[in-house]
């Protein structure tokens, strides 16, 4: 008989159709996490929405406010005052043309591009580069701001982008496993607020359909949605 995986060994051990409450499926997840490495606590969310109609889209940015525990690396298209300014806060990378030689000769090692409005130009011929990475900066994000200080200590402090895939699910890290129970339920009630909170006019009937909650190597368990509304 082949070797089971732990992974399929844990789901062995659960009910495929249980319901959990966010404190237990959290503690069933960590009581099956690696002990190699610290793994990440996923949220995936099924929403009654068709993103391949504009009234549909679900996409914005949400701060977790007990951060997200990676290292967000962050490069910023600006020059003068401004690009000084986001060096200062702590931005990976700043540049104008060589940033874009240098990304679209593949150093594309970001987490979060931003740029300031002038900076567009230069920037817009990266569209197909940055474009299928979810990397090109979007007023509507953020990520073409003036400000690019702010933006950079927002990227670097917790701060997530969302958007919806083409079969209506929303997946996000919510941090680490070694977060304690409270920070990782402050970042999952701050996600599920945030897309509660962006739902687009065109979606009808029942939006959140379902949420589940897994880590890095871990079985997904499915999360009680009538718990999350109450």
């Amino acid at each position: 008989m082949a070797k089971l995986t732990k992974k399929a060994k844990v789901l062995a051990g659960l009910d495929a159709e249980k319901l959990y409450g966010f404190d237990e499926a959290l503690k069933t997840l960590k009581e099956h996490t690696s002990k190699k490495f610290d793994e990440t606590i996923e949220i995936a969310m099924n929403l009654g929405v068709d993103p391949r109609h504009a009234d549909q889209m679900v996409r914005g940015v949400v701060t977790l406010p007990a951060g997200t525990g990676k290292d967000v690396k962050v490069a910023v298209f600006a020059k003068g005052d401004k690009a000084e300014a986001a060096l200062a806060a702590g931005a990976d990378k700043v540049g104008a043309e060589d940033l874009m030689e240098d990304m679209q000769n593949g150093n594309l090692d970001y987490g979060r591009v931003i740029a300031t409005p002038d900076m567009m130009g230069v920037v817009g011929r990266l569209g197909k580069v940055l474009g299928p990475k979810g990397l090109m900066p979007n007023p509507k994000l953020g990520t073409v701001t003036p400000n690019v200080a702010e933006a950079v200590k927002a990227a670097k402090g917790g701060q997530i982008e969302f958007r919806v895939e083409k079969a209506g699910i929303i997946h996000a890290g919510l941090g680490k496993a070694s977060f304690s129970d409270a920070d990782l339920k402050k970042n999952f009630e701050a996600f599920v607020d945030a897309i509660v909170k962006a739902k687009p006019s065109g979606s009808k009937g029942k939006y959140v359909k379902k949420i589940a909650l897994s880590s890095t190597m871990g079985p997904g368990l499915k999360i009680d949605t009538n718990e999350v509304a109450a």
